[in-house]
């Protein structure tokens, strides 16, 4: 989200599964495909076997992508930014640019305030005393029609184009081979192959996850693929695009509907304290236009927004109360992150945790402090189908969880819900597809689902508020619940809030005496959506799954016209039922696509039309209207402005542990403006004493934490292990199969050696670099063999943007231990 939305307008996977299929190249990295999403893997697969596409991977370790990759490099953990800034250089200096696209659908001519610079690893306005940027100077010139200045003749020094080029400059072949340790003979290969990608009928795909995610500056990792997917001109064509894989079936489901602690469904911002009243909150909502007959679409930001809280409160939300807007919570800090809400707990700061299929114990970094902060609770309810570590954390395990209960005072409830399989409802894939799903089997037990769990808590709750009061009993007790059982509200039920339907009569704009939507009947897309009252709808742009004409979800045909891969009467695709984002860039200026055999859209001289939903207004005009239609500019954006904490273009950070220094800053440590808390900084380690970069990774045979419950998993992958290089097992004097120690500044495992030739040593500012590989699916609930998360030893510092834990690259040592030898 704070990635791709800067730099297009959504933060989404712009394509999807089935789409890789139509591409010509296939960029893995950040990611590991054919471990982690084997199943999905298989239209790379397609790709290669149809097409002739071609298959890079570059990864720390050899894995199992690499095994069936065209060609693989080796990258040292955390040096993606270099990698990628690098790759964007040798374009430009090849002259590897899509230009049409790049004049025409990026801001690369817009004019930049003059006082913006960057000098030493930072931007403009930095404050070493707050950790945070002024970034007055990160914007636009804005001429006196109130739109952006622009330069079409890419020589003013202020433009985009020109700032891109000397960000860049510093990013040689050399000074990547140096800071990432991968060979520049190998990297001048990927960089020709990538620069291939350039020509109007070629195209290149990225595939990403948790690999560029987990990172200090995670969100700048992504953005740089971003922008050079638009230097390339393959963001909304069939077979490019940013494809985002999603490690679990509804993660983007539940990012959608709420999951951040700043968001409520459909993306919208929770308010902040100063935002006192609907008026200030949305005049900074405004969204208006920055260059000419620009869509910028969420200039119905308040359309979305009534909608919502007329879902959230019904008839008890009037224009007289502002919709029941002092009713939402209001933020007093910028978000109530997993990280802000564990160092919270162990300052004891809170008292009631619940956890809903969720196992922080394996899952958020510093395991001791996790310990810590579980032990300061009151109560924990953990709701999950299986036991759980967390739900656990008080027992005493040995080595692999040695505490005190005695010492340890919380009192924890297990509340065992149904799993996936024993119930009705939606996923959310990585592609954005609302696939309908229906219970195979009746849950064991007293096993309930979640939404009977929550909704029985609530209404006792309700009722607290009601016979007792409270400071604040309005958004509880106006809280409307139309469901036929308060007690156990139906999936179909929720999916019909979700899309929303009209509470008045919904009038055409264009002829008010027209009624589109009777009132009670259910809408059939967003754009029916008002800010009058007259609409409901839980989350905007769910809007289209649910219509009159039934559950979109649970469509099955899977006939496909013009073999796209883009199904369109499979489930529903949000926004819209549209598959490739931002498609009206797969077309040149006049309406022509850029590619005439991967066609998705096409002006036929009165609207677009074709195989996928057109993202855009269907009749705007071909060289009139941009087709980032969610951004004020109506272009991508190679500089994202004030949209990012840490800089409006990706610059090479290290981790905050490190094996060597910032070449461009070589005072820097880790990402500028990431938050530490009071304490943590203590707990990181250096590279005296902590010489090698560890990094997470996950197998093929393990689900997260789920599968080693299971005795076939189990039997698959029965044993903790860590993955080292032959030549750092010999400097160790470790062999194969050996119990080694691995620990960090803030705890310590023990596991199997793997020794294997899947990782090298890498050659980094002139000296070799180790990486251990950890996986990440033990602990000690389960059938498996008792071991260790990763997550004993990651440090607790997140991304500055959406502060996801660092797992990906940090500091530890390894030694030869005791114990028993497996062959």
């Amino acid at each position: 989200m704070s990635s791709l939305g800067p730099t297009f307008g959504r933060g989404a996977m712009t394509n999807s599964w089935t789409d890789i299929k139509n591409t010509d190249l296939v960029v893995i990295m950040g990611g590991n495909a054919a471990e982690a999403h084997p199943c999905g893997f298989k239209w790379v697969t397609e790709a290669k076997a149809k097409r002739g596409a071609k298959l890079i991977v570059v990864d720390p370790r050899f894995t199992r992508s690499a095994s069936v990759a065209d060609y693989y490099a080796p990258i040292r953990p955390g040096t993606d930014i270099a990698w990628l800034m690098g790759v964007i250089r040798w374009c430009i200096e090849n002259d590897k640019v899509q230009w049409d696209y790049v004049k025409n659908y990026t801001n690369a001519t817009y004019l930049v305030n003059e006082d913006f610079g960057w000098e030493d690893g930072l931007f403009t306005g930095y404050d070493p005393e707050t950790r945070n940027y002024d970034q007055s100077s990160w914007e636009y010139q804005i001429g006196e029609d109130g739109f952006v200045r622009t330069d079409p003749t890419l020589q003013d020094p202020h433009c985009v184009w020109n700032l891109l080029k000397a960000h860049v400059d510093v990013y040689t072949p050399e000074f990547v081979e140096n800071v990432c340790g991968t060979p520049k003979d190998r990297y001048l290969k990927i960089c020709e192959m990538i620069g291939e990608t350039s020509a109007p009928d070629k195209v290149m795909t990225s595939m990403y996850a948790l690999g560029w995610t987990q990172h200090s500056k995670g969100s700048q990792n992504i953005r740089g693929m971003a922008m050079l997917q638009l230097l390339l001109g393959n963001i909304g064509l069939a077979g490019g695009g940013m494809n985002a894989l999603r490690g679990h079936s509804n993660i983007q489901g539940l990012t959608d509907v709420g999951l951040m602690s700043n968001l409520i469904p459909g993306y919208l911002a929770i308010p902040r304290e100063s935002e006192t009243d609907y008026a200030t909150y949305m005049s900074t909502r405004g969204n208006k236009p920055l260059f000419p007959n620009q869509m910028s679409y969420l200039q119905n930001y308040g359309k979305f927004m009534v909608s919502f809280m007329k879902a959230m409160w019904g008839d008890k939300a009037t224009a007289e109360n502002g919709w029941g807007y002092d009713w939402l919570p209001k933020l007093d800090i910028a978000q109530y992150d997993a990280l802000r809400m564990f160092d919270m707990m162990a300052n004891g700061q809170v008292n009631l945790y619940f956890c809903q299929g969720f196992n922080p114990l394996l899952a958020f970094p510093n395991r001791a402090k996790m310990t810590e902060a579980f032990g300061k609770l009151k109560l924990l309810v953990v709701m999950d189908p299986l036991e759980t570590e967390t739900a656990a954390f008080w027992e005493n395990h040995g080595i692999y969880n040695d505490v005190d209960p005695a010492q340890i005072q919380t009192e924890v409830l297990e509340l065992p819900t149904t799993c996936f399989a024993e119930d009705d409802g939606a996923t959310v894939n990585s592609g954005r597809w609302l696939q309908w799903h229906w219970k195979g089997a009746t849950p064991p037990g007293e096993a309930k689902t979640d939404t009977w769990i929550m909704a029985n808590v609530f209404q006792r709750l309700r009722k607290l508020y009601a016979e007792e009061g409270g400071k604040a009993p309005e958004p509880i007790l106006n809280l409307a619940w139309d469901y036929a059982d308060p007690e156990e509200p139906t999936a179909e039920e929720l999916a019909r809030e979700l899309n929303g339907r009209a509470i008045g009569p919904v009038h055409d704009p264009a002829d008010p005496a027209k009624v589109l939507v009777e009132p009670g009947k259910q809408l059939s897309g967003f754009g029916q959506l008002r800010d009058d009252g007259s609409t409901m709808a839980g989350c905007w742009i769910y809007t289209g799954c649910w219509t009159e004409d039934g559950n979109m979800m649970a469509r099955r045909d899977n006939s496909d016209p013009g073999d796209m891969g883009t199904f369109q009467n499979w489930s529903f695709s949000w926004p819209a039922n549209r598959r490739v984002l931002y498609n009206r860039a797969s077309c040149d200026l006049s309406g022509k696509p850029w590619d005439p055999t991967r066609k998705l859209i096409e002006w036929d001289g009165q609207k677009w039309a074709g195989f996928d939903v057109p993202d855009i207004a269907v009749t705007a005009k071909p060289g009139e209207v941009g087709p980032f239609i969610m951004t004020p500019e109506g272009t991508g954006r190679f500089f994202s402005r004030r949209l990012m904490r840490d800089g409006p273009f990706p610059s090479h950070m290290e981790p905050f542990e490190s094996p060597v220094e910032n070449p461009l800053n070589p005072a820097m440590r880790g990402n500028p403006v990431a938050r530490m808390f009071e304490g943590d900084l203590a707990q990181l380690g250096d590279r005296s004493e902590f010489p090698f970069v560890a990094t997470s990774y996950r197998l093929t045979e393990h689900f997260h934490y789920w599968t080693k419950h299971n005795r076939v998993n189990a039997v698959l992958q029965p044993e903790f292990f860590v993955e080292i290089s032959e030549e750092l097992a010999a400097e160790r004097g470790i062999a194969k199969g050996d119990r080694v120690r691995v620990w960090s500044k803030r705890g310590q495992v023990w596991a199997k050696a793997l020794v294997t030739r899947r990782i090298r040593p890498l050659i980094c500012d002139g000296k070799p670099v180790h990486v251990v590989g950890i996986p990440i699916h033990w602990g000690f609930k389960g059938a498996a063999r008792k071991g260790f998360g990763s997550n004993t030893l990651g440090p607790f510092v997140g991304d500055a943007n959406i502060e996801t834990p660092e797992f990906k690259a940090y500091l530890v040592n390894i030694e030869r231990a005791e114990g028993e030898v497996m062959a």
